[in-house]
């Protein structure tokens, strides 16, 4: 049963299973650009997918981000906790990023910790 408080823009997208989150994945131009932006943390979901991607930008959130980014194998290579709104966060060997709502915390931790 789909979950009445996530946004529409975000019910259309396919679902997929990663690092054990089942999240939405943005595979269109619209999708990817506003990723969770003017969202309320309740619409948000539990978190988004954007593959093909190596940065993103947190302008437009009203919430904080714990962001993973992937390899190509889908390891992570880069953990990224509770962005704040309007920044940029990147890593270049990134293939994918997973956003999901962030939760308490703001350190920044290298990958495997």
């Amino acid at each position: 049963m789909p979950d009445a408080s996530l946004a529409s823009r975000l019910c259309r997208l396919p679902i997929t299973t990663v690092l054990g989150h089942e999240v939405r994945v943005a595979g269109d131009r619209r999708s990817r650009l506003l990723g969770l932006a003017h969202l309320d943390r309740a619409q948000a979901g539990p978190g988004l997918l954007i593959p093909r991607c190596s940065s993103i930008h947190t302008f437009g959130m009203r919430f904080g981000l714990d962001l993973y980014f992937l390899g190509e194998r889908g390891e992570v290579v880069l953990v990224r906790r509770a962005l704040p709104p309007r920044r940029f966060a990147f890593c270049r060997r990134s293939v994918a990023v997973l956003e999901l709502p962030a939760r308490e915390g703001g350190e920044i931790l290298p990958a495997g910790s």
